[in-house]
């Protein structure tokens, strides 16, 4: 499956952007999809991620309460809500599809850059 990520942006803190994933290729809707990413001299981290159906969803425990994982399964797409931005959620976003219950994730985004000014 290529994945497209977009969205990224420059946003001062506590504002909003919001990133989509688009598929192409496998069926989408057979793969739990994951949000992750990676800030300068950093190693990548997880971020979100949601299952085939869109029914469960799980969250990093710094972006719990300000950032919504989403699926609209027909637009082969998935989407993440950023609110109350900070700084420190600058990186680059890359979205994955895989199964997360395994942790194995094969397909992987181009990534997304965002920046969030204090």
């Amino acid at each position: 499956v290529q994945l497209q990520a977009s969205g990224g942006g420059l946003v001062q803190a506590g504002g909003s952007l919001r990133l989509s994933c688009a598929a192409s290729g496998r069926t989408f809707s057979g793969y739990d999809m994951g949000w992750f990413r990676q800030a300068p001299g950093k190693a990548r981290e997880f971020v979100a991620a949601i299952s085939w159906s869109g029914g469960n969803t799980v969250y990093a425990d710094s972006v719990k309460g300000r950032f919504t994982i989403s699926r609209d399964n027909a637009k082969s797409t998935v989407y993440l809500q950023m609110n109350s931005l900070k700084p420190e959620d600058t990186a680059v976003y890359y979205c994955a599809a895989g199964a997360s219950t395994t942790g194995r994730w094969p397909y992987w985004g181009q990534g997304t850059q965002v920046t969030v000014s204090s």
